[in-house]
């Protein structure tokens, strides 16, 4: 968002880091620009205020990092996954840092699971504005003549399916959000409407030897999502794509690489908080992000 400050100069008042969100000032003087930071701790930067976001497998990694940046941004954010453990974790730290979160076990493979999460999340908030469909799991082993039978279905239930899940579950809460259309605070002009955001990966957009399950799961992943955006694109909702390269998570393969050269969690998470903050007649359909060296 910008806005003038004193004597006329503009002043962008967010900034996304590869950890949390940063309030930066921009000001321009004889053409030359200066940034200066205006965060000194906790979570203060109010763009994304009375929204409500739900971050599946947000109990770590790339999951845990949107879900920091989200609340970073004022968004009451549900974080939802297998291993309620983790997920408190996630949850405690925002708190700490004066954010709004709370820990929901959910399992995304499992249709009566997702809907009691949306009964939860319709009771608790009455609303629902963005949804980041993050949980996955890996494969990447060995070749697919080798695969059993549950792994392959372990790999596209919760990559491919847990998503269907999910947006059959909560996107006729986000459609009623919208439908609403209560005048958004000015703070919330750059959020505009609902946004689902999932988190594919190159893996599903170029062969991956020993993970043909995996890749397979992200190329039926993306075209999920091109077909959805076009479903709801009516009704205000923005559905977009984010394609990372190597990240350094538990769920990437690190074998023969540098790890300070792969992404990290904090990056995929600055690629989600642009989409949520774009402008409402703007729409970042996809978001393909690579390490800017190879690791």
């Amino acid at each position: 968002m910008v806005k003038p400050c004193n004597r006329g100069i503009p002043v962008i008042n967010f900034f996304f880091s590869t950890t949390v969100a940063l309030p930066l000032m921009v000001c321009t003087n004889n053409g030359i620009k200066i940034a200066i930071i205006l965060w000194q701790g906790g979570f203060v930067n109010p763009i994304l205020q009375g929204r409500v976001a739900v971050v599946t497998g947000g109990g770590r990694g790339i999951g845990a990092a949107i879900a920091r940046n989200l609340a970073a941004s004022g968004a009451a954010t549900v974080v939802c996954g297998r291993t309620l453990g983790r997920l408190q974790s996630t949850a405690d730290e925002i708190q700490k840092a004066n954010g709004q979160c709370e820990a929901r076990e959910c399992d995304v493979t499992r249709l009566s699971s997702v809907q009691a999460l949306a009964k939860f999340v319709a009771e608790r908030y009455g609303r629902l504005d963005i949804l980041i469909n993050n949980a996955g799991v890996g494969g990447f082993e060995a070749p697919l003549y080798t695969l059993p039978p549950n792994k392959w279905d372990d790999i596209m239930n919760t990559n491919l399916r847990g998503v269907y899940y999910c947006i059959s579950a909560l996107a006729p809460l986000m459609m009623e959000t919208v439908k609403k259309k209560s005048p958004p605070p000015e703070s919330l002009s750059a959020a505009g409407s609902g946004h689902i955001v999932n988190i594919s990966s190159l893996a599903g957009k170029n062969a991956l030897p020993n993970g043909a399950a995996y890749a397979a799961s992200k190329w039926g992943l993306n075209g999920l999502t091109y077909s959805v955006a076009e479903e709801l694109r009516g009704y205000g909702i923005r559905v977009s794509l984010v394609c990372p390269g190597s990240t350094h998570t538990d769920l990437s393969p690190h074998k023969g690489k540098d790890l300070a050269k792969m992404l990290q969690p904090g990056d995929v998470a600055s690629a989600v908080a642009m989409i949520v903050a774009q402008q409402p007649q703007s729409f970042a359909s996809e978001v393909i992000l690579r390490p800017s060296q190879k690791p």
